[in-house]
C-alpha cells in the first residue's frame, strides 16, 4: 500500500513533467511512429455481432467540461477514473459511453483505470472546468488531463503513464462509441490512421500522437478489446479492422512503455461524417494539448470576468470556489446550437442509464425542463449573467406548445419528450419574465396564452386548475401547495407585466383568479385531522381538495401500498412564502415548518437536509444498488436527502429575518460538494447502506445537478442582499401588505 507522502510526491513529479511538455509536431509524430516500430496491421471483420446491450456510466460525475465557443459542440464527463459520456452534436445526445486506459505488463495483470484507485482534481484557475485524473495500479501510475478544443468538436486527453518498478508496460486506449445516443447500431473501421465509428447521423475518430502500435474492434462482451486483453494476459489475440452494425468497442495500443516513453496525446474527434471526425481529430492533434488548454482556459476566464463580483456573504475560500464552479456548471449546461437550452444534468442516474424498459431512449436528465430552466435562469441572474437568463427566457418562448402550455420536458432542439401537464411549469415563464422585466408585446402575448391554458385546464378526474395533472415531483396529480403558489404568483406577475406593457385593463381576470385560488388554498391543502400534529399543517397534496377526507393514493417508487394523504408531507408549502403568497408569520406555515423538521429531515455531518416527501422511494436500494422500478426483485428503495431544500430553507429564513440560520444553510450546501465542486441531486442519509457510505455526501444521483448549483448561487446572492433575490415583491404587496 502506497503512503500518502509517496503518492503526493509521484503526483507532483508527473504534474511537473506535464507542465513543461510541448505539443509534438506532425513530422515528429511520424518519426516517433517509425521509432516505435511497425504497427500490427488489423484486418478482417469481427464476428459475433451485434454484441451485448450496454448501459452508461453511473451518474455521480466528478468532471463536466466544454469550451465557451460555439465552434466546439462537444462536452465530456468524468466518472470512476475515466472519461465517461461525451455529448455531440448537442447536449441531449450522448456520443460515447467511455474512453479510458487499459494498462498491462503483458503477463501478470490487466487493469483499467475504472478498476483501480483514482483521484480527480481541478486544474487551471478557479472555475475553469479542466481536470486531472491520477490513477494507481500494480506498479504504475497514470495521469490523464482533459479539455475540449475551442476551435473544433474534439476532446484532447493528455496521457502520462509511469512504471514504478522499471518493468515495461503496454498502454491501450479503450473507446466505446454510442453515437446519436444509441450505441447498438454503430459501425467501426480504420481511416487515415484513426479508429472511426459512425452511424447514420454522426461519426467519431480516435487518434493518438504517433499512431497506434496495434488495434482491434469488436462487439461488447463478445470480442471487444477489453475482453480479449483480460482473457489473454494483456495481449490482443485478434486484430479486427471492422465491425458493425452493433455495439462496437475500439481499442488501440499507444506507443509508450512507461519508461523510455511515458507521454502521448489522444484525441476523440466528432463530425457528421467520418471524414469530418478524422479532420477534427487531426487538427486538434496538430494544435496540441497545451495550446488547446490555454485557449480553453482563456475563454472561461473571460466569461467569468464579465460577471458580477462574488457576494461577500460567501464562507471562506471553499464557498467562493463553489460559487464560481456553480456558475461554470450552469454555463456549461447550455446547448451551443440551441441558445438558452440548459439541460438538467449531463448524467443518466440509476436505471435511466441502463434499463431500456424504463426509458427507451437515453434518459431524461439531459433534457430541458421548464421548472429547472426557471431555477437556472434565477441562478444566472444571481451570478450577473443577465444575457444567459434572457436566452433561457427566449428558449421558453420558442418551445411553448400550440395550446399555450409548456411540455414536461423536451430535447434541446425543442422536440417534446414527456408530455404530462404540470401547471407550475406553465407558470414558471411568467415568474422568470417578471424577474427579467420582459413586457414586450411578443412576450406578453405568449405568457397570456399560458395563463389562458391554466384558466381552462381540466384534469381527467374532472378537477379544474389549480389542480394539476402532476405536481413538482412529477409523480402525482392533485392540489399541491407548491404548484398553487406558482400559478398564483405567476398570474400576479403577469398582470404587473401587462400593466407595464400598456395592457393593464386586460389583466383583471388573472388577478381575480389568483385571489380566488389564494382564498381557497388552505381549504384544499391544509389538514386539521392529520396524525403529525393537533394543529393544522400543509400536506404534500390532496387528491380531491378535501384534506381531512383520508383519501388514499399510491406513492410509487417501490411503495406498493396506498397511503392516507394526511400522512404525506413535503416542504413545498414554503413556495407560498418565498413567492409572496403567504406571510412567514402565518400560523399554519409555522406549524408546518415544525412538522416537516420533525418528520422528514435528517442531520448529517454536512448539516441538516430534507427529503422530498414522506416515504419517497426515488433513490438507491438498501444495499446501495441503483433505483429501478417494476422489477420483482426490487422490494424497497429509499429517496435520500436533497441539498436543494437547504437553499429553499435559507431563503425562507431570510424572509424571517434570520440571516444567521440562512448563512448556515449555505454552509451546509457547501459541505455536500465533492472534491471537484459538483453539487449532487441527493446526499446519503443515516439509513442503509450507511455507515458504509458517509451521510451527507453525494449519492449516485444526478451530479452535477444544475438546479442545485442554481439554488446555491441564488442563496449566496440573497444573503448579500438580505432578502431572496427571486422574491416577487408585487405578489407580496398584493397579499401581505394590502390585505
Amino acid at each position: 500500500m502506497r503512503t500518502n507522502s509517496r503518492r503526493n510526491f509521484l503526483r507532483a513529479a508527473l504534474v511537473g513533467a506535464s507542465a513543461v511538455a510541448a505539443p509534438v509536431p506532425l513530422a515528429a509524430t511520424a518519426r516517433a511512429a517509425e521509432a516505435g516500430g511497425k504497427a500490427e496491421k488489423a484486418s478482417g471483420e469481427a464476428p459475433g455481432g451485434p454484441g451485448a446491450d450496454a448501459g452508461y456510466a453511473p451518474a455521480d460525475k466528478v468532471g463536466f467540461g466544454t469550451s465557451r465557443t460555439k465552434q466546439s459542440p462537444v462536452w465530456f464527463t468524468l466518472q470512476g477514473g475515466r472519461m465517461s459520456e461525451t455529448y455531440f452534436p448537442d447536449l441531449s445526445t450522448p456520443a460515447s459511453r467511455q474512453t479510458q486506459l487499459v494498462i498491462t505488463d503483458g503477463k501478470t495483470f490487466v487493469e483499467r483505470l475504472s478498476d483501480v484507485e483514482s483521484r480527480t482534481e481541478l486544474t487551471g484557475q478557479e472555475g475553469v472546468p479542466g481536470y486531472r485524473q491520477t490513477s494507481w495500479g500494480k506498479g504504475w501510475c497514470a495521469v490523464t488531463q482533459y479539455v475540449t478544443d475551442p476551435e473544433r468538436a474534439s476532446v484532447l486527453i493528455d496521457v502520462e503513464v509511469r512504471s514504478q518498478t522499471g518493468a515495461p508496460l503496454q498502454v491501450f486506449v479503450l473507446h466505446d462509441p454510442s453515437l446519436s445516443g444509441e450505441g447498438n447500431d454503430d459501425r467501426a473501421f480504420p481511416q487515415d490512421g484513426a479508429l472511426v465509428a459512425e452511424d447514420k447521423h454522426a461519426a467519431s475518430a480516435l487518434l493518438a500522437e504517433g499512431g497506434f502500435a496495434e488495434s482491434t474492434v469488436g462487439y461488447l462482451g463478445v470480442n471487444d478489446g477489453w475482453t480479449e486483453l483480460r482473457e489473454n494476459n494483456g495481449r490482443l489475440k485478434h486484430h479486427y479492422a471492422t465491425a458493425g452494425p452493433g455495439n462496437v468497442v475500439q481499442v488501440g495500443r499507444l506507443r509508450m512503455d512507461g519508461r523510455a516513453r511515458s507521454r502521448q496525446t489522444v484525441v476523440v474527434g466528432f463530425g457528421e461524417e467520418a471524414g469530418d471526425a478524422v479532420k477534427a481529430a487531426r487538427r486538434s492533434l496538430r494544435t496540441g494539448f497545451r495550446a488547446a488548454s490555454r485557449a480553453y482556459d482563456a475563454g472561461w476566464r473571460a466569461y467569468l470576468g464579465s460577471l458580477s463580483e462574488a457576494p461577500s456573504s460567501l464562507n471562506g475560500a471553499s464557498g467562493h470556489a463553489l460559487y464560481t464552479s456553480s456558475i461554470v456548471m450552469l454555463a456549461a449546461s447550455e446547448d451551443k446550437r440551441n441558445p438558452g437550452a440548459y439541460i438538467a444534468s449531463p448524467s443518466m442516474p440509476w436505471a435511466f442509464g441502463t434499463d431500456r424498459h424504463i426509458v427507451p431512449e437515453t434518459g431524461p436528465y439531459h433534457l430541458v425542463w421548464p421548472r429547472d430552466l426557471y431555477h437556472i435562469g434565477t441562478g444566472l441572474l444571481a451570478a450577473g449573467d443577465y444575457d444567459g437568463a434572457s436566452r433561457a427566457m427566449d428558449y421558453l418562448l420558442k418551445t411553448q406548445q400550440s395550446d399555450g402550455h409548456w411540455a414536461q420536458n423536451c430535447k434541446v432542439d425543442g422536440t417534446t419528450v414527456w408530455t404530462n401537464i404540470q401547471l407550475d411549469e406553465t407558470a414558471a415563464p411568467m415568474l422568470l419574465a417578471w424577474l427579467l422585466d420582459r413586457h414586450d408585446k411578443k412576450t406578453l402575448k405568449q405568457l397570456r396564452r399560458g395563463a389562458e391554458y391554466i384558466l381552462g385546464f381540466k384534469s381527467d378526474e374532472g378537477y379544474k386548475a389549480p389542480f394539476s395533472q402532476q405536481e413538482r415531483w412529477e409523480e402525482q396529480s392533485g392540489y399541491s401547495p407548491s404548484t398553487i403558489a406558482s400559478v398564483i404568483a405567476g398570474f400576479v406577475c403577469l398582470a404587473d407585466l401587462m400593466q407595464r406593457g400598456g395592457q393593464g385593463a386586460e389583466a383583471s381576470g388573472y388577478l381575480e383568479a389568483a385571489d380566488k385560488w389564494r382564498d381557497s388554498l388552505d381549504g384544499w391543502t391544509v389538514t386539521t385531522k392529520g396524525p403529525h400534529s393537533s394543529e393544522p399543517y400543509y400536506l404534500r397534496l390532496t387528491k380531491n381538495g378535501k384534506p381531512d377526507s383520508g383519501a388514499e393514493y399510491e406513492l410509487g417508487n417501490n411503495n406498493p401500498d396506498p397511503v392516507d394523504q394526511r400522512t404525506v408531507l413535503d416542504a413545498g408549502f414554503l413556495e407560498l412564502v418565498r413567492l409572496g403568497v403567504k406571510s412567514v408569520d402565518d400560523p399554519v406555515i409555522r406549524n408546518s415548518v415544525a412538522v416537516v423538521d420533525r418528520e422528514i429531515s435528517v442531520d448529517t455531518p454536512s448539516g441538516r437536509h430534507w427529503y422530498r416527501y414522506s416515504g419517497d422511494g426515488y433513490g438507491e436500494q438498501p444495499s446501495g444498488k441503483p433505483w429501478t422500478v417494476d422489477r420483482p426483485e426490487v422490494k424497497k428503495t429509499y429517496g435520500r436527502a436533497w441539498p436543494i431544500f437547504s437553499g429553499e430553507r435559507g431563503e425562507y429564513e431570510l424572509l424571517c429575518g434570520d440571516s444567521h440560520s440562512a448563512a448556515g444553510r449555505l454552509r451546509d450546501m457547501t459541505c455536500t460538494a465533492g472534491d471537484t465542486l459538483m453539487l449532487p441531486e441527493q446526499v446519503w442519509d443515516d439509513r442503509p447502506p450507511a455507515p458504509r457510505v458517509r451521510p451527507g455526501t453525494g449519492t449516485a444521483s444526478a451530479t452535477p445537478l444544475a438546479w442545485t448549483h442554481a439554488q446555491y448561487l441564488r442563496l449566496a446572492r440573497s444573503l448579500e442582499r438580505g432578502t431572496p433575490m427571486e422574491f416577487p415583491t408585487v405578489v407580496a404587496e398584493r397579499y401581505l401588505h394590502r390585505r
